[in-house]
């Protein structure tokens, strides 16, 4: 008797799989054969050469590569901080007490990433004029943290209902005060979700486009400065071997906060 290890897949569902695979792939393959190419004014394919002189002339001719790689890096980094703060006390306030309209209270939070990035950029350019808060670096900021906090506050939430109250209410008994009591139990027992939702908000926001066009004013981060090389080409090539940068920058922290997520699974009552 033949058991369900022992099943081959249908040749066609195989076919499937392997035309999906590409379908999702194959683009990502020829950013990366076009960051090699020797032509530098159109795509030709295949290449009429391969070279690795564009990887040198964006690191050492194209100064204006660095301020919006700065901002972006920038940007990331104080929205997952926010992200981070915000993400988690609201996981803990609605995943540890019970109280009506939590459920809505809930849906409202995971909205922002929910919606089309066009609805919330408008809705945020909408409110910032109304404010007549000027266009900075802190409106990008607040316009990613917008769904950089979903994505930490998914996480949270989800090992927040897996956490053994009994252990929050042993370390009270034995005269923890609440810092005590976050520092040694429970931050334990989420940090990995935290640090799996905070990659993955560092990630979407790096390479965020949409919701920074509206409020980013004469600001311009590194995918901004992608569009408009696109638009108005100098150096195709260039365009591509930035491209391959933002590829591995935010693959890292998805492939990361992906096994932090998967080793996490289980570990919702114990002591890791």
């Amino acid at each position: 008797m033949s058991s369900n290890a022992n099943r081959t897949t249908p040749l066609g569902l195989r076919i499937a799989a392997i035309a999906g695979l590409l379908f999702l792939h194959l683009p990502l393959a020829l950013i990366f054969l076009y960051a090699f190419t020797t032509e530098e004014k159109s795509f030709e394919f295949p290449p009429p050469g391969l070279t690795t002189k564009w990887f040198e002339t964006a690191w050492t001719s194209r100064p204006d590569i660095w301020p919006p790689l700065y901002l972006s890096l920038q940007v990331a980094a104080i929205a997952t901080v926010l992200a981070l703060i915000f993400g988690t006390l609201a996981a803990a306030a609605l995943s540890r007490t019970r109280f009506f309209g939590r459920e809505t209270i809930s849906l409202l939070f995971v909205l922002p990433i929910a919606l089309p990035g066009i609805i919330t950029g408008i809705a945020l350019r909408s409110a910032f004029d109304i404010m007549s808060i000027p266009f900075s670096v802190w409106t990008i900021i607040l316009g990613h943290a917008t769904f950089c906090i979903v994505v930490v506050y998914n996480n949270a939430v989800a090992r927040f209902r897996r956490l053994n109250g009994n252990l929050v209410e042993a370390s009270m008994d034995l005269g923890a005060n609440a810092f005590q009591t976050f520092r040694h139990v429970i931050l334990p027992q989420i940090g990995t979700a935290l640090l799996a939702g905070g990659m993955l908000a560092f990630a979407l926001s790096f390479d965020e486009v949409i919701v920074t066009t509206f409020t980013a004013g004469q600001q311009t981060t590194l995918p901004i400065w992608m569009l408009g090389e696109l638009i108005r080409p100098r150096q195709r090539p260039v365009t591509n071997v930035v491209a391959v940068f933002v590829f591995v920058v935010t693959l890292l922290p998805i492939l990361a906060a992906y096994y932090l997520t998967r080793e996490g699974e289980h570990t919702g009552g114990s002591s890791k």
